[in-house]
């Protein structure tokens, strides 16, 4: 047997042996990246160095990041589909390709962790007018023993990662697969039907084109190599385990669950209940026990966490969970995953108090919602107005009414549903579909400007409000507008906002040139540069100083003058928390 602790640990050995240096797992919440509201891949942190900033760990890295995807959250509950797991990844920036990739990955998973070759199968791209048929990766898994019979050509939509948006790197992948002994469903079975009878354990990606925003294909300058392998389901594939859910990393949670539960003999349903629970509140805790954390909201990261909180509950419930449902899962969690995540540990007390908070929430107007629905059900479909209505006036997020109708034999009206939530968060819709608009390349070169803008806003805020104890606690960056969080215990006045704003002008004004250089984190510290609280960083770090006026360790992107940022005006100033405030600032 394998842990999940083990399988990370044999990683890194693995891949430190073949001069990879190991960096952190950044925060869910991206900063640099506007094309998601979470961090979904190990990609995201990274997208700079693969646009070809360098990194100063070199070009050879190996990690494993905290994910969310809500993609598949209609799934979770079966054996394998969970919206918060850990991803192992080895990146090459510009320096090995497909041969070593490819080796490395067959090396390792034979070798280090058992796998039989014989029960490997492999896909990779067809190629279409966009890129040629990948026979270089063919030819290489044939060098290394797999036969032709196991290489499977598949199209784009299997095998072509990317661009996150409408523009920037991509390339094609090969996939490797376990045979896990199960019948062919069909003659056409192969590696990637759902049948179960294949199942995907790793991912190489090839970033060798750069998507334009006419739809045309590039080749990229720098070609990068991403690679991805789910902790979770490797654990539960070397194990022989059924489902995730049977995991060192689940056990304890699904036990929890289940001494919590007034059930004796649990049915399918009631499994697939457990499962849900403890899937969404293993991801709330973790984007609220998150560096950037957030709260519970109706907008943006706030209202997917509140969706995985009151679906618990909800679910909670069918069990027989009447109350206090979240905390004592939530400490189960913690502990699981202090080690490898201290912050969890740091914001235990957060975390706590945010779940107590929903949770009476909830808890308040769910009986009530009940009751409301059983009425507007009664007529047949629901129409999206009144799905709209129980999710404006008592919480239920769509996936709640959507499970309740489906229970009931009846549907709702999806799109009617987004059309009524359109009308009543216009804005926060406005920046959430801007931020999937965007592409990669598209991100990186607009936000520098942004990314800039807040090292002299930090500085400014310092300078105006007489306080070097002041900190930047969490930032985010669309093509429209920066924001950013800071430790400050009142509201600023229009004439402090006004100083702010001029001073920012004023170093823009001078051309001021922004220069960075690489040092050992410690004597970055040393030297008075400003760094995020609670962001972790690697050994050596870059630190960029914008004349004599700003100094501040940073791994983002950023301009060479700040001549190059235009006119800049805040927009907002409010607060978001106890002792925290925020700045919403644009670039004219």
């Amino acid at each position: 047997m394998i842990t999940a602790k083990e399988l990370k640990q044999k990683y890194f050995e693995f891949f430190k042996s073949k001069g990879h240096a190991l960096i952190s797992s950044a925060s869910l919440i991206p900063e640099h990246d506007p094309t998601v509201l979470f961090t979904t891949a190990g990609m995201h942190p990274l997208v700079p160095f693969l646009m070809g900033q360098p990194h100063p760990l070199g070009k050879r890295l190996v990690d494993v990041q905290k994910c969310i995807r809500t993609g598949d959250i209609d799934a979770v509950g079966d054996g394998m589909h969970l919206t918060f797991f850990e991803m192992l990844g080895n990146w090459s920036l510009g320096d090995y390709f497909k041969k070593e990739a490819i080796e490395w990955s067959f090396e390792f998973l034979t070798k280090w962790l058992g796998f039989n070759s014989d029960k490997i199968s492999v896909t990779v791209f067809a190629g279409d007018k966009d890129a040629p048929r990948d026979e270089e990766s063919a030819s290489i898994w044939k060098s290394l023993g797999i036969p032709e019979e196991r290489i499977y050509y598949l199209p784009k939509e299997d095998n072509w990662w990317g661009p996150a948006g409408k523009t920037g790197p991509c390339g094609p992948c090969t996939e490797m697969f376990i045979d896990t002994g199960k019948r062919k469903c069909s003659p056409e079975c192969r590696p990637g039907c759902n049948c179960g009878k294949y199942f995907e354990i790793w991912n190489d990606v090839f970033m060798e084109y750069n998507k334009k925003e006419d739809g045309s294909y590039e080749k990229l300058k720098q070609r990068n190599v991403d690679t991805g392998m789910g902790v979770e389901r490797t654990v539960a594939m070397i194990n022989g385990y059924d489902s995730v859910y049977e995991t060192d990393v689940f056990k304890p949670i699904i036990d929890k669950i289940k001494e919590l539960a007034k059930v004796d003999n649990f049915t399918h349903e009631q499994i697939r209940s457990v499962r849900i629970i403890a899937d969404h509140m293993k991801a709330a805790t973790f984007i609220l026990g998150d560096e950037r954390g957030v709260t519970p909201s109706n907008l943006d990261q706030g209202y997917i966490l509140r969706r995985f909180i009151r679906r618990s509950i909800r679910h909670g419930r069918l069990l027989g969970i009447e109350s206090d449902l979240c905390r004592p899962i939530a400490k189960v969690v913690i502990e699981l995953y202090k080690d490898g995540y201290p912050e969890l540990k740091e914001k235990e007390k957060f975390v706590m108090d945010e779940l107590l908070k929903e949770e009476e929430r909830f808890r308040h107007t769910l009986e009530r919602g009940l009751k409301e629905f059983e009425k507007i059900s009664r007529k047949g479909d629901i129409s999206g107005k009144d799905a709209f209505l129980l999710f404006q006036s008592y919480g239920f997020p769509f996936e709640i009414v959507r499970e309740l109708a489906h229970e009931k034999g009846i549907k709702v009206d999806e799109e009617g549903f987004n059309a009524e939530y359109k009308k009543h968060q216009e804005l926060s819709r406005k920046g959430a579909e801007k931020r999937f608009k965007g592409g990669l390349s598209e991100a990186s070169a607009i936000t520098a400007k942004l990314h800039t803008a807040t090292h002299l806003l930090g500085e400014a805020l310092r300078r105006v409000l007489g306080s070097k104890d002041i900190k930047q606690k969490g930032s985010n960056i669309t093509p429209e507008r920066l924001r950013y969080d800071f430790n400050f215990d009142r509201k600023l006045t229009p004439e402090e906002i006004k100083k702010v704003e001029d001073l920012v002008n004023e170093k823009i004004k001078e051309g001021l040139d922004v220069i960075r250089e690489e040092i050992p984190l410690e004597e970055a510290i040393k030297s008075g540069a400003q760094a995020e609280f609670g962001a972790k960083y690697p050994p050596r770090v870059f630190v960029y100083s914008i004349g004599d006026f700003s100094k501040e360790i940073c791994m983002g992107p950023h301009v060479t003058n700040t001549k190059e940022l235009g006119h800049f005006k805040i927009i907002k100033e409010e607060s978001v928390a106890a002792g925290i405030r925020r700045i919403k600032a644009i670039l004219e």
